[in-house]
Formats: C-alpha cells, sequence, structure tokens
C-alpha cells in the first residue's frame, strides 16, 4: 500500500534530504511539498525544494506550494548561521526549471485534507506556522490526518537554539502549541534524540560518499557546512539528520525502537523558556496524552534508509 505524503519543510541542508527519503522511498508518494519560514530567505528554501525534487527524479511531479513566510507572533529569525545564506552551506546549485505553484500551502493543506481523509501523512519538519493557520482555519482537518510526524522540541533536554528550546519551536512556539493542542496523531521526533542517535559518522559520510550516484553528490556537497558547523558548536565528528529521522520512521516504522504516549505542551511566553516543549513524563499535569515522543530509534536502520534513498 502507498503511502501518501506531504511534507511541510523550511528547506535547508537535512530538509533536502528527509525529502530525498520520502520522495525515493518504494512505497511512498510524495504529493505536496508546502514551505514555511524558517531556516534561510523564504524564495531560497522554494528554490532548494524544487531543486531537490529535480535532484530526486521527479522534477515536474510534485507541487511546490509557498507558504507562511513570518511567525504568528514571536519576532523573525532564521537560521542561516547554521546553513548558509542559500541553506546548502554554498553550494551554489542551479535553478530548477519547476516553478512553485500560485496556490497558497495554507489553502492546499486545507484541500488536500478535505479531499483525502485519512490518506495523508504529513512530514513536519520547520516551523508549524503553515499548520497552525491550516488548522486554525478548518479545525476539521485534524481528525483527517492519517499520521503526522514533527520534528521539534525536546523530551525536557537542552535545545540547540537556546540552552532550554530546540529551533523549529522557538522560531514559531505560538504555532506548535496550536498544533499539538489542535488534535493531529502526532509523533515527534526530539532534538534530544538526533544528538544521541540521529547522527552520521565520518565514516558513515564516507558511505554515503562513494555511492557516487546523482543523489549522493548532492548530500555530501550540500551537507558539508553541517559537518564543520556540529563540529564547532556541539564538539562531534558527522552530522546531524533531525528531518531525516521524523521521515525514515514515517516511511520505515521498524527504525522506532522505543516511544512513549505523552501529554507535551510549549511555552510561549518571552523570556530564558521560549519555545520549550515540556514532556509530562511524571504525569502531574492532569492532561491526557497528545503525543508518541520517540525515545529510541534503530540507528543502522536510519542510516540504511538514507543510503537506500540515495543509491
Amino acid at each position: 500500500m502507498t503511502l501518501r505524503l506531504i511534507h511541510d519543510t523550511d528547506t535547508a541542508q537535512d530538509d533536502a534530504f528527509a525529502l530525498m527519503i520520502g520522495l525515493r522511498h518504494p512505497n511512498t508518494q510524495v504529493e505536496a511539498v508546502t514551505i514555511n519560514y524558517g531556516n534561510v530567505g523564504f524564495d531560497q528554501m522554494v528554490e532548494n525544494a524544487l531543486y531537490t525534487i529535480e535532484v530526486a527524479g521527479f522534477g515536474g511531479q510534485v507541487p511546490v506550494y509557498e507558504g507562511c513566510r513570518l511567525p504568528l507572533i514571536a519576532p523573525f529569525d532564521d537560521s542561516s548561521y547554521v546553513h548558509g545564506v542559500d541553506g546548502f552551506g554554498g553550494a551554489g546549485f542551479p535553478k530548477a526549471t519547476q516553478r512553485p505553484e500560485s496556490e497558497n500551502a495554507v489553502a492546499a493543506l486545507i484541500r488536500l485534507i478535505n479531499d483525502n481523509p485519512g490518506e495523508f501523512t504529513i512530514i513536519a519538519q520547520a516551523p508549524l506556522t503553515n499548520l497552525a493557520c491550516a488548522v486554525a482555519a478548518d479545525r476539521s482537518i485534524a481528525g483527517k490526518v492519517k499520521d503526522m510526524f514533527i520534528m521539534g522540541g525536546t523530551n525536557n533536554a537542552v535545545g540547540n537554539i537556546t540552552a532550554a528550546a530546540e529551533a523549529n519551536f522557538w522560531h514559531d512556539p505560538e504555532a506548535a502549541k496550536i498544533v499539538l493542542a489542535a488534535g493531529f496523531p502526532v509523533t515527534l521526533v526530539t532534538w534530544d534524540l538526533t544528538m544521541t542517535q540521529g547522527r552520521f559518522s565520518p565514516e558513515q559520510l564516507q558511505i554515503i560518499d562513494e555511492l557516487d550516484t546523482p543523489q549522493s553528490r548532492f548530500f555530501t556537497r550540500a551537507n558539508r557546512a553541517s559537518v564543520e558547523y556540529v563540529e564547532k558548536t556541539h564538539g562531534v565528528k558527522g552530522s546531524t539528520h533531525p528531518d531525516s529521522i521524523a521521515a525514515a520512521i514515517a516511511v520505515e516504522p521498524a527504525i522506532v525502537k522505543k516511544a512513549t504516549e505523552y501529554f507535551v505542551d510549549v511555552e510561549t511566553n518571552p523570556g530564558l523558556t521560549q519555545g520549550y516543549m515540556l514532556v509530562d513524563a511524571v504525569n502531574r499535569s492532569g492532561h491526557a496524552p497528545n503525543a508518541r515522543v520517540i525515545e529510541e530509534i534503530d540507528q543502522e536502520l536510519f542510516f540504511q534508509t538514507m543510503v537506500n534513498a540515495l543509491s
């Protein structure tokens, strides 16, 4: 049975690799890519998605929709200091032939979900502004999504943009709060999971490089800035792949070795903990669980899923 996918993305390095997994897995069909404010300049993220689709071998076959260019309330910011101005570490890839659709991403999400109830799995690998706006406009869509895999937050752990917060939720905490409370069937991939189990070692990156396919060459070239940043900032070698985990477990559920249902919520007040995700591991909130939080993955199967996508 074909898994029907929508990728909601702020396309930079790992977002592109996650999209590659969705596009090239034998049992999937990506039917829309929606672009959300986040990593780098908005128009550049659109171009990055279009180019990734082309490199994956699906140029002109997957519609790309432009969505929210700003967060709901939080000040505008981006992560170009991590990814480079082009999102690919200055790789200088050419412009794709395909152009984005005229329909806005929020309208496209509402239309696609309503026209295909229970059919779509959403891989949410950006700040959640598009999805928050969509469910605010039509509350019914939360119950019509098959699954939603979100890369965001931390499991009561240190963040990657502040000590308290992960970047996707910090960039638009109000949107994250809306989406997590809306009733979507949510699975969460957190930043701390990435740091412990979602990194590719230099040896694994060498295996990818030696594949020598158009897709693996794209990966290696686009990933260089991430390798440099991770070593400089986090003191580890290799590269981190949080968005790719979300895509990989969506298409290969056996990657998940441990997951627990928790009540989760996001701090929206400005200050030290803005964007912090509460995971109610001690069950003190009095609220029923609203998300499945991934706590352990099969790292080798995750890596092999990426290799297969790039082979």
